[in-house]
């Protein structure tokens, strides 16, 4: 991609003002006779014919502009197996087995329009490319379809770990460029914020372009390497356990030092006299614990290091890191002081865990009140072994952040603050590539959605740099009307299929069909009320 000017292929006036066919663009005098100008994008390429713009979305195809990826429809699923690409056309002329498309047979109840790969609105005055009115239960229904361009965007990245990943606020880097930063750890998850709009326009041309590609990569479930300052080296992918400094992870901990110890008390009484479980945040003592007191269990004179909090909650025990219970410690005893002579005993049974189980130790005092390395017994051994089992599996889980402003609502109404607040007002549900989006409470369309909801390969890139993700706004007939929606442009959901969108983007590249996943709820289905 190095040339850009400027053209504009939208018809003079509604629908039918473009001749069947494909968008045919305007040319500019300057440019090349055999080149035509994609204006999808604000980049606006001159593509030569057979090749693609710089997004891989677009090419010029004996001089037309045309989609090169299908748009996706989702079919309500009814059984397991994969649901076979169909064609735009209606009929099939190589006379082969391709699976073909009987309108007779489409049911509008049970197939939806996603916005992947349906083709931006951009400039963004433009009527959304699909309006598709269809009938769910005896009532007519408008879905608005698009791929906005997104710079205000972001991922928040959730990874099932108790391995310290990096301080709070530490930068985070692709391919030696900052993506993002640590943010607040929450139960059990180190948490990241990778993208926004900082990384993507505000910084060096590399940095905003290696942020859209790891968003992108991270959006479409295909794996990214990342590396936080002072602390951890990552492959992440949503979906799979996060291989940190290059070890797979596979628990998710049962919980802190003290919940383990408060889970786990009743198990513990009879097998040990006590048990320290070995937490970066809170390290649990079982017989200073409020657990220990009430199953009136004998202190054991135990001196911790760190900060006490309350009984049998210690902070700061360690620094963090990738030892026992996110901690830099690889000894237990560590974080031991000593012993209380008069209250400890000799053969004191001492069990010190991680709040995964993965590391555990079993010592027996010696008559000096030092704790001996022994074997450990059976019975604490399977407590250990619960204490693993009640761990879930370490995942990592992608959540696509980002604002629809303009350039979306600006395709379903003239006056856009109708949809934003009929969208607060839940009489619009909002999908990405089908899968529920939470709209967040407060001004403006901020929603967020889970990439392992959404269809394969949903995120594409323009090089400005921005991500492109799918968008639907699903509503009644009568408030798409209320808001001012562009009623001119609703298609019935057959010609939909037949023609592709308004200003026929991506009608010779069919469309490409996607059983709902089972977790989803219908995108047509009532709006959920907002937080």
């Amino acid at each position: 991609m190095t040339e850009h000017t400027k053209t504009d292929g939208l018809p003079a006036a509604g629908p039918d003002a473009l001749a069947p066919g494909l968008r045919s663009p305007l040319r500019n005098e300057r440019m090349a006779s055999e080149k035509i100008e994609c204006n999808a994008c604000p980049v606006l390429c001159q593509i030569s014919a057979g090749r693609t713009g710089a997004c891989d979305r677009y090419a010029n195809q004996d001089g037309v502009l045309v989609r090169v990826d299908p748009v996706v429809m989702l079919r309500r699923a009814v059984d397991s197996g994969d649901t076979p690409v169909v064609p735009f056309a209606p009929a099939n002329p190589q006379g082969d087995e391709s699976p073909q498309w009987d309108a007779d047979l489409l049911h509008s109840q049970d197939v939806f329009v996603t916005g992947v790969g349906s083709s931006t609105t951009y400039p963004d005055y433009k009527p959304a490319p699909f309006i598709v009115g269809s009938q769910l239960d005896g009532v007519d229904m408008v879905t608005v379809v698009t791929e906005g361009i997104f710079s205000y965007c972001s991922l928040k990245v959730k990874i099932d770990t108790d391995r310290y990943l990096g301080p709070e606020q530490a930068s985070v880097r692709c391919r030696g460029e900052v993506v993002g930063h640590v943010t607040t750890a929450e139960y059990g998850s180190q948490m990241l914020s990778l993208g926004g709009v900082h990384h993507l326009t505000g910084g060096s041309k590399k940095e905003g372009r290696v942020t859209m590609e790891m968003m992108q990569t991270l959006g479409n479930r295909q794996p990214v390497a990342l590396e936080i300052e002072g602390g951890s080296a990552l492959t992440i992918q949503a979906g799979c356990a996060p291989v940190v400094n290059g070890v797979l992870e596979k628990r998710m901990r049962v919980g802190c030092g003290s919940a383990a110890v408060g889970i786990f008390a009743m198990q513990f009484r009879e097998q040990a006299d006590e048990v320290v479980v070995v937490d970066d945040h809170i390290t649990g003592v079982l017989t200073e614990h409020q657990a220990g007191r009430c199953l009136d269990m004998r202190p054991s004179g135990i001196r911790m290091r760190g900060r006490k909090s309350t009984p049998g909650r210690y902070f700061q025990v360690a620094n963090p890191g990738t030892g026992w219970g996110g901690t830099d410690i690889d000894d237990p005893l560590s974080i031991i002081e000593g012993w209380e002579p008069g209250v400890a005993w000799p053969g004191l049974r001492l069990l010190m865990t991680s709040t995964t189980g993965e590391h555990s130790a079993w010592y027996v005092l010696d008559d000096q009140l030092c704790p001996q390395p022994a074997p450990m017994p059976e019975a604490v051994s399977a407590i250990v072994g619960r204490i693993g089992e009640n761990c879930e599996p370490s995942m990592t889980t992608v959540l696509f952040l980002g604002g629809a402003g303009g350039s979306l609502r600006a395709g379903v109404t003239e006056n856009p603050v109708l949809l934003t607040r009929a969208i607060k007002d839940a009489l619009v549900n909002v999908t990405c590539g089908g899968a529920p989006a939470y709209v967040w409470p407060g001004g403006g369309i901020t929603v967020m959605v889970d990439v392992m909801r959404m269809p394969d390969n949903s995120f594409g890139t323009v090089p400005t740099p921005a991500i492109v993700a799918p968008f639907e706004f699903s509503m009644r007939a009568d408030d798409f009307r209320a808001l001012g929606g562009h009623m001119e442009y609703v298609r019935p959901l057959a010609e939909v299929l037949r023609d592709g969108a308004w200003h026929r983007d991506g009608a010779p590249t069919g469309r490409k069909w996607s059983s709902q996943l089972a977790a989803n709820p219908w995108p047509l289905g009532r709006p959920p009320q907002l937080g």
